[in-house]
């Protein structure tokens, strides 16, 4: 196992997440200038505090869901979970942007017996995939507010501006396959290719093949890979607004919904869980979409604790479930090495493109 995926840098991450909790919850309750954020913490209502749990909770499970379909559909369920809410544990407490989860799902799935080269093509669909519902969502809502067919954009330059990025992005990532099989070199590598060489051609490949798997996933309609995309999106966006409803405030959901993607990207700041650049980017969103800052602030906090709190301590616990699983069987995933080769329809993909 990579040094930083050892239980002694979790524990520390895990340490590290609860100091930084403590020191939010101290300067919230005692803070100068905070009486009106103190006020609206102790009107919370329980009722839907519980409700954006069970919403978080199933964002968790949608992971799982997602994960097993891109990686192998074979997978038992046990080991998915385990696997992936792990990862989920990894992406919580390390300070990676997110890396650190696929980090360990990699050691995991190689330790399994799954060949390196299916674990890094299955990454980057697996990356895309997840990253569809945010982007694909982006660009319809902000299609949708250009069109009149939704009203209320406080913030059309904001709207228009990241929902054009998106929409280029995606284009982009669907011109990669050609792109990648035209840079292709015509014959192998010869046998002293240096090392740098032979890193960047495996690197091509596994983006090549990636993207062209996940457009493989997505017109078969695989129900495991919409399910988990647009529900680990969705059930995440519930609870954020359940949080809002818990203090006694209902803002727009669609705008809630724009703020939520584009201040996602605070979470890619290398801080453990995103802590600091998420909450930043969702409060600071908010704020431009005219939501009320007392409002936005105490409904992100109770938003984020649970977005942390909940994998890391179930993903911590099916971490040492994982670990005791490797060792009874150092081949839990071997079923799926007939998956080493690129999906059927794959290769004539680029073709068609």
């Amino acid at each position: 196992m990579p040094d930083e995926l050892s239980s002694r840098h979790l524990r520390r991450g895990l340490l590290q997440l609860t100091a930084v909790g403590l020191v939010v919850v101290l300067i919230v309750l005692v803070g100068p200038g905070l009486g009106a954020l103190r006020d609206r913490l102790g009107d919370a209502s329980p009722g839907w505090l519980v409700a954006a749990a069970v919403m978080e909770l199933l964002s968790t499970l949608s992971y799982v869901v997602i994960f097993r379909s891109v990686f192998c559909a074979k997978m038992s369920w046990r080991l998915s979970y385990q696997i992936g809410m792990s990862e989920q544990a990894a992406n919580s407490i390390l300070p990676a942007g997110g890396a650190g989860g696929l980090a360990l799902g990699a050691w995991a799935l190689n330790r399994g017996g799954m060949s390196a080269a299916h674990i890094g093509r299955r990454s980057v669909a697996f990356f895309l995939l997840t990253s569809l519902a945010n982007v694909g969502t982006l660009v319809v809502f902000a299609l949708l507010f250009a069109t009149g067919v939704l009203a209320g954009d406080t913030n059309q330059a904001l709207t228009y501006g990241f929902g054009a990025a998106g929409l280029l992005a995606a284009v982009v990532v669907l011109l990669l396959p050609v792109i990648g099989h035209r840079l292709r070199p015509r014959s192998a590598l010869p046998d002293d290719a240096g090392r740098i060489r032979v890193a960047i051609q495996h690197v091509r490949n596994a983006i090549g093949d990636g993207v062209r798997d996940s457009l493989v996933l997505l017109r078969r309609r695989s129900p495991g890979v919409l399910i988990g995309s647009f529900g680990y999106m969705g059930f995440d966006i519930a609870a954020l607004l359940f949080c809002f409803r818990a203090f006694g405030h209902s803002p727009p959901v669609p705008i809630v919904i724009l703020a939520y993607i584009i201040g996602q990207l605070g979470g890619l700041v290398p801080l453990p869980g995103g802590i600091g650049g998420t909450e930043g980017g969702l409060i600071g969103l908010l704020a431009l979409y005219n939501a009320p800052l007392a409002s936005a602030t105490v409904a992100v906090l109770a938003y984020r604790a649970l977005a942390l709190w909940m994998p890391a301590l179930l993903g911590s616990v099916a971490f040492v479930q994982l670990r005791a699983t490797l060792r009874r069987d150092e081949r839990a995933t071997a079923g799926c090495v007939e998956l080493a080769t690129p999906l059927p329809g794959a290769a004539t993909s680029v073709a068609g493109g």
